[in-house]
């Protein structure tokens, strides 16, 4: 019997169970030499942890801190709506995680809530794409009390990616229609714009292995670093780090660091685990942290229906 009436044969009795994404912490010299750390105490965060909505999955954690408490910030995908909500886990020592609650809730879809602070002040940018808009939050009473403040951008922006460089905004996006790997570049003057689209953006098409940002624009003595998703061909694959070597309101290139990804599955292929979005921290010279999101496929045997 032939190899592919084998695969026929057998197809109605196998199914992929993925299990879905977790929150794991890795720790590393720098942000592209992470490692999962021993004594089995990942993953830090799972859907069973949320405690106030039936949970599919948690992803996309950012992490801040302030005084000696980390705040993570990420999104719960609701089992009932199929909607993603930002929800919040808080750490002493950036190990051990104690779910909190849901602190950002709409009608529509949000993910990657990219949670940064700015003259004293804690913004949120979560991805709100179902909207076809940018939307910025500030926290009243951080770590909680979210509301809308102001709409930064219109179209489908997808994990959009935002920091500060020579007195100026700058904004990653995955732009798109078709998740056909767009890399958009956009930049303002002020926090709340206006803002206008870099004259050499689109700066990546038709390239879905290094478009799709995955997670916060790193900064290392003065120099920053753009992550990249690969979504080819499956979801969250492995993560690239991109140096960003000339960054002008006129000019903008990059480098790869390394010559592949800093992050990827610990397998590969069909059954392969997943990774695709990283927020990494400083603690000291040579020492990193960094929150990451995993998923984990099986094949497990039963009726495929």
């Amino acid at each position: 019997m032939s190899l592919a009436k084998i695969k026929r044969s057998v197809a109605p009795f196998l199914r992929v169970r993925k299990t879905t994404w977790d929150i794991e912490i890795y720790r590393g010299t720098s942000p592209f030499a992470m490692r999962n750390m021993d004594g089995g105490k990942n993953p830090v965060m799972t859907a069973a942890d949320v405690t106030d909505v039936v949970a599919d999955f948690v992803a996309d954690p950012f992490m801040v801190r302030e005084g000696g408490t980390w705040y993570m910030f990420f999104e719960t995908l609701v089992k009932a709506t199929n909607k993603g909500v930002i929800c919040l886990a808080t750490s002493t020592n950036a190990l051990s995680w104690t779910y909190q609650r849901v602190v950002l809730e709409e009608h529509f879809h949000l993910s990657y809530p990219y949670v940064f602070a700015w003259d004293g002040i804690y913004y949120m940018i979560p991805e709100t794409a179902e909207t076809s808009t940018v939307r910025l939050y500030t926290a009243g009473e951080f770590p909680s009390g979210w509301t809308f403040k102001a709409e930064l951008l219109k179209g489908r922006h997808r994990d959009p990616s935002i920091f500060h460089h020579a007195g100026k905004w700058w904004m990653f996006s995955e732009t798109s229609p078709d998740n056909s790997g767009t890399l958009s570049l956009h930049l303002a003057d002020n926090l709340t714009g206006p803002w206008s689209e870099h004259p050499k953006s689109p700066i990546i098409q038709e390239n879905q292995h290094i478009t799709r940002p995955a997670g916060r624009v790193v900064q290392i003595d003065g120099r920053f670093y753009r992550l990249a998703q690969d979504t080819f061909p499956d979801y969250g694959i492995q993560i690239f780090a991109f140096e960003i070597t000339e960054l002008t309101p006129t000019a903008y290139s990059e480098a790869q660091v390394g010559n592949g990804p800093i992050l990827k599955g610990k397998k590969s292929g069909f059954l392969g685990d997943r990774i695709h979005h990283m927020d990494a921290h400083r603690l000291a010279d040579n020492e990193w942290i960094a929150a990451i999101d995993y998923s984990r496929r099986r094949l497990q045997i039963g009726l495929n229906r």
